[in-house]
């Protein structure tokens, strides 16, 4: 029986992959290395500290790794002040319906705990998700299960009780890996992603309810059978 709702944040309750790219690729502009958009692609659904990690072995960069995550970290600040956070379109009613549907929510993200709450807050959210929980948090990050497992334990709910909502690769194997029914949410806004890993794939939230969400969980879990 579904009894919790997980959400991913970074493209599934916010649309956040423009500051991370524009950040990035500013940064490595300004140490003699222009990128494209889609170098950035890869990184979707990963950790600051893995992104960098990447890049400054790849180029060669000579500061170090917590120093260049700082630094995009204050870019993205800046861009946040000057544009706003930026909903995915319909998220929030989502998140409602869900809710009101008499589900338990929480939100799993890659992004640290203050972020996290910020944005929530930021967008009206904060007070339908009663667990947030960042992969800082734990010790292994996506596409290990441990920020799952952590937010259903923090729910009272068992994983296999859980569906998980992610728009990545690494998100969405986070969520098999973890035990859940996953929905892969492939956002006709954003580069196309690897959902493979996901139960069931959708475009849009508008027409998604707690009932239709038990229904694919329900589905999902008679075919594994």
């Amino acid at each position: 029986m579904l009894e919790a709702v997980i959400f991913d944040m970074d493209g599934v309750l916010v649309d956040s992959e423009y500051i991370y790219f524009q950040s990035k690729s500013q940064i490595l502009k300004e140490a003699g290395h222009e990128v494209k958009e889609s170098y950035h692609y890869q990184f979707m659904g990963t950790t600051g500290d893995y992104m960098w990690e990447q890049m400054k072995q790849e180029f060669s960069l000579p500061l170090s790794v917590p120093e260049y995550v700082r630094q995009m970290n204050d870019l993205r600040k800046e861009m946040t002040k000057h544009d706003g956070i930026k909903v995915i379109p319909h998220a929030q009613g989502f998140v409602k319906r869900l809710y009101e549907g008499g589900l338990k929510l929480a939100v799993a993200s890659s992004s640290s705990l203050a972020e996290i709450k910020d944005n929530l807050v930021e967008i009206g959210l904060s007070d339908y998700f009663s667990e947030v929980v960042s992969t800082e948090e734990v010790e292994h990050s996506k596409p290990a299960p441990d920020v799952y497992l952590a937010a259903a334990n923090r729910l009272g709910v068992k994983p296999e009780n859980c569906l998980g909502i992610e728009d990545t690769k690494n998100g969405t194997g986070a969520v098999r890996n973890a035990g859940l029914v996953g929905i892969g949410f492939a956002n006709p806004s954003f580069p196309k992603q690897d959902l493979a890993f996901a139960d069931v794939v959708v475009s849009t939230f508008s027409d998604l309810d707690a009932k239709t969400l038990a229904k694919i969980y329900q589905e999902v879990r008679d075919q594994s059978v």
